[in-house]
This record gives C-alpha cells, structure tokens and sequence, in this order.
C-alpha cells in the first residue's frame, strides 16, 4: 500500500529515478524486491496483524466484561498495529495482508493498470492464510489458551453478511482511491482508520478480509467466527471487493483527450 523509495544513490539520481519510474497501485508489488520476501513479508505481516486482533480481544475479555469497551479495546489496538505494519512492510510487499485486495490488485493488472501477476497471487494468497492461522495460534498461546480451539461464535445472520460486503467495498474503494489520485502516502494512516471506524459502523465489526477470516475460526475467543460462518463471509468479502472495483471505477473515472486517449 505504499511506494518504495531507491536507496544507495546520489540525491539527484534518486529525484530523477523518483519521478522516472511508475509508482505501483495500493500494494502493488515495489520493483526489484525477491519474490521470497514478499512472501515473507505477507505472511509476518497477517499472523502480526492476527495476533493483534485475537490477542487484544483475549486481554480485553480478561480486564473488563463491558462489551463495548471490549469492542473499544479491541478496535484500538488494531488500529494502531494496522498503521504501524503498513508502514513497516508496504516498502517490501505492498503490505496486502488480505487476499481481497490482492485478487483486485491481479484484476487490476489485467485491465492495464499496476497490480501483480497470477504467480504472486498465487505465492501472497497462501501466505496470507498460513500466517494468519500462525498468528491466532499465537496470541492463544500468549494467552494460556488452546492452541488450536474452533470457536464457537456463530456469524451466519444476514445483517453481519451484508456488513462484511460494506466493509469490504469500502475498503478497496478506499486503497484504490488513494492510489488514483496519487495519494498512496497516507495510507497507514488512512487504511487503518478506515479499518478503526468500520468496526463500529458495520454489523460484522468488520473482518473484511479472507485470511483474518480463516484465523479468527482457530481460536474460541472474543475475536473468533465459527467454521460454518466461514465460507458465507468470505462470499460477501469477495462480492465487496468486486462492488468496491465498481466504485473506484465510476468515482475515479479517468477523462479522456481529444484523440480519444485516456488523460493522465
């Protein structure tokens, strides 16, 4: 979600490469950056973000049985870690954590803009579900808790699904937006307040993303989803990425010059 900056070059050589090369779309993968560590990087990057989620929902069960200053407790924390993970890996992989806005960034690709190839979907899509299930299992264990517990916490209504489709289409209109009109700088800060307000403004206290989904099925704690609502929220986070696609589409349209180009 963020732009890489060259290093090892003189300061005017770095303004020129700057302005020279194109900048890559919201997470789209930074130029010359191996393949492994992408990976690496997504996968370190979900199982922290996991763990923040689950274990701040643990600790805040723990120290008050107010639900809402639960839910306050659990929204803060990840805000801030959201913030801070974007800002750390976005150099190294675009800082996806979400197969989501990786599948809209491959689209993407495909209609000619910046994104990646079916080959890092399929190397960052993987990583995301395995660090995300690391990272519940992490804060369990943090916790005392079962490493491995399915939860238990039903999310199949439909209000929590059409949340999940609102939360996710507002996330991608969001990152996609940004990289529009050249304003992918604020994303650590944009994306996790989105993220923040999102999880009291939707039903679902929004998961919006496939990966954090799986996670959250393997452990029975404040921030858990049963198995069985697994599949359905995924439906909805997928039809959300698509309905945000849409939008950026019709909010950001590019105009046209009299030969009929697309402007700049």
């Amino acid at each position: 979600m963020t732009a890489t900056e060259p290093v090892g070059t003189a300061p005017h050589a770095e303004t020129v490469i700057a302005a020279d090369a194109p900048q890559p779309a919201p997470g789209a993968t930074p130029p010359r950056t191996p393949l492994i560590a992408r990976a690496a990087a997504e996968l370190v990057g979900t199982a922290a973000l996991v763990a923040i989620v689950v274990g701040s929902g643990i600790q805040a069960t723990e120290l008050t049985q107010d639900v809402a200053l639960q839910l306050l407790a659990n929204s803060t924390a990840t805000v801030f870690g959201l913030g801070v993970l974007i800002t750390l890996l976005g150099p190294v992989s675009g800082a996806h954590f979400n197969p989501a806005v990786t599948l809209a960034e491959w689209w993407n690709a495909r209609r000619g803009g910046a994104g990646v190839t079916a080959r890092e979907v399929a190397v960052y899509v993987p990583s995301q579900i395995v660090g995300a299930i690391a990272g519940a299992i992490l804060a369990d264990a943090m916790f005392g808790e079962p490493l491995v517990e399915w939860s238990t916490h039903d999310r199949s209504a439909g209000n929590l699904l059409l949340g999940e489709v609102v939360a996710t289409a507002g996330l991608i209109l969001l990152i996609f937006g940004l990289a529009r009109t050249d304003r992918l700088r604020f994303a650590p800060v944009a994306v996790a307040s989105y993220i923040g307000a999102a999880y009291w403004f939707t039903s679902s206290t929004s998961f919006a993303n496939p990966a954090v989904t799986i996670g959250r099925a393997f452990t029975d704690t404040f921030a858990g989803i049963a198995p069985a609502s697994v599949p359905a929220f995924i439906a909805m986070q997928l039809l959300g990425a698509v309905a945000g696609l849409a939008l950026v589409a019709v909010i950001f349209l590019r105009g046209r010059t009299a030969t009929g180009t697309p402007a700049a």
